[in-house]
């Protein structure tokens, strides 16, 4: 049997390789998180009577700058739940006026968006798009996977089932069903058709934004150092040629150059750096 042959065999019976380790990355990637956390998600919301809410799911609306995506809406005579899943393990640290939070994995840290903001910019979209009472839309944010709050959390940032008992605390009817019949209708009309053209889009616009913000911070960073160096070059005041220290105007007391001012060392007499005062 020649080499050929050999190699034809061998790839023969481990074909199975390639497409279990494509599965393998698949079961890892940011996506199929993703896609698994909205599943729970959506299952959890399946359990609330179909009598009282309507849950439109995977929601693109447009904005003036792009796309938005809403994970889950959940309409009702009680209000409109606008809600952001995360499936994220680990600790998680954060607060509401921050715009990062924390997520900690053993001696690993990464930063991530607060969703209390994300899910703000959502609402002003859908509050803009539907034409509707903004006392009416609440925010809720769903953490599913094996995750644990380390700092304390709003009401409306829940652990899985955690957001069924939120939602249903929202117990009085705020609109009458020809408003719920009206709000679900346009938003039916007005969201992008669902599939991999609009999903292509929606992710090429985050990406600007992403390149947007790094961008406007390394023009912030740049404008900062210069502001420094102009400050620094204003300063009247030389520093220390010896150790940096700021100088102050000192006179000679003695000897043939009595009264002449000159730049000593602040720290003196520790160092003893100085420099003739120009008059």
């Amino acid at each position: 049997m020649d080499i050929s042959n050999i190699l034809l065999n061998s790839i023969l019976q481990s074909w199975y390789i390639i497409p279990l380790l494509i599965l393998v990355l698949t079961l890892k990637s940011r996506w199929f998180k993703g896609v698994l956390g909205e599943y729970i998600v959506n299952k959890l919301l399946a359990g609330l009577p179909e009598t009282d809410y309507k849950l439109i799911k995977n929601v693109t609306l447009p904005t003036e700058d792009g796309t938005t995506q809403i994970d889950h809406i959940l309409v009702s005579r009680f209000g409109i739940f606008v809600i952001e899943t995360k499936n994220m393990k680990g600790w998680i640290f954060g607060s509401p006026h921050q715009k990062q939070w924390t997520q900690k994995i053993y001696r690993h840290s990464a930063k991530f968006q607060n969703p209390l903001h994300q899910n703000y910019k959502h609402i002003k979209t859908l509050e803009s798009l539907l034409d509707c009472n903004p006392e009416f839309m609440h925010s809720v944010i769903v953490f599913v996977g094996d995750s644990t709050f380390k700092t304390e959390m709003p009401d409306n940032v829940t652990a899985a089932r955690g957001c069924l008992d939120y939602i249903k605390q929202f117990n009085e009817a705020v609109m009458p069903d020809t408003e719920v019949y009206r709000l679900i209708t346009k938003l039916n009309q007005i969201k992008l058709k669902p599939g991999l053209v609009t999903d292509y889009k929606h992710r090429q616009h985050v990406k600007e934004l992403v390149v947007s913000k790094e961008v406007t911070k390394e023009v912030d960073k740049e404008v900062s150092h210069e502001v420094s160096q102009e400050a620094s070059n204003m300063s009247s005041d030389p520093l220390c040629p010896r150790c940096g220290s700021a100088m102050v105007i000192r006179e000679t007391k003695r000897g043939a150059n009595t009264g002449q001012q000159f730049w000593g060392c602040s720290t003196f007499p520790k160092c003893r750096g100085l420099h003739l005062k120009e008059n």
